[in-house]
């Protein structure tokens, strides 16, 4: 259903000649298909989950691409690569307040009986599946951490 969406907008896109939406969204098509390949699955396709974590990486890369250009100086290609984030995003299910998170972790900890940073893997582990791609891992490091030590 998600790489339906795509393609039509990217066929949308097309039709309106916005060069950037029809570059961004080619690179995101081929990195599905990439994706594919590599998982043996190209006949059945990717799954709606496994779809979404392919638009995470592709912002993550985005993002990352942009703050090394900022370093270099170029931003005019961090700009680009920013855009190309922010459209990406769009096609990404709403991610999780604060409050929910933190009422994941407790509840990580509460079944993994956790009482020490020793725990910490386990924790993560059990937060990333209960919010399924919702949340970026670097953010439910950063609660699992702040639950373990408060401030």
């Amino acid at each position: 259903m998600l790489q339906q969406k795509l393609h039509e907008d990217l066929k949308q896109a097309m039709k309106q000649k916005d060069t950037l939406r029809v570059s961004t969204l080619r690179m995101l098509i081929s990195a599905i298909r990439n994706k594919e390949i590599s998982l043996i699955k190209k006949d059945t396709g990717l799954s709606e989950e496994e779809t979404v974590q392919v638009i995470r990486t592709e912002v993550k890369q985005r993002k990352e691409a942009a703050a090394e250009f900022e370093k270099g100086g170029r931003e005019e290609l961090a700009e680009k690569e920013l855009s190309e984030a922010v459209l990406l995003e769009a096609y990404l299910p709403a991610e999780l307040s604060d409050d929910e998170l933190q009422k994941a972790v407790k509840s990580a900890i509460r079944e993994a009986n956790a009482s020490s940073e020793k725990d910490f893997g386990k924790i993560m582990k059990l937060v990333m599946m209960s919010v399924q791609g919702r949340v970026s891992g670097e953010r439910v490091m950063r609660a699992v951490k702040n639950a373990l030590h408060p401030v």
